[in-house]
């Protein structure tokens, strides 16, 4: 899975908005926090959600269920807004 490309992302004051371009049925913008905006930094290239949650789980101290319940959580909501190319 990847980050469709008509979706970018900016970088304001240590947060991450993404923003679709072009004629994208989701027309708003997505601020992110901190563990969202690496989630969308990994899907920057081909990845996978295995690999996402094993780069969460190097980067951050907490149990890896509760991890890979919030990349799911994350990813979910990327696909309701149609920015994931599977």
């Amino acid at each position: 899975m990847k980050l469709k490309s008509n979706f970018i992302t900016q970088n304001i004051d240590e947060t991450q908005f993404l923003v679709p371009l072009g004629t994208e049925a989701f027309s708003g913008i997505v601020r992110s926090n901190k563990t969202a905006a690496f989630i969308v930094d990994c899907l920057k290239t081909e990845t996978s959600e295995d690999a996402i949650v094993a780069r969460m789980c190097e980067k951050y101290d907490a149990p890896r269920e509760r991890i890979a319940a919030d990349v799911q959580k994350a990813l979910d909501s990327l696909r309701s807004i149609g920015a994931i190319e599977e």
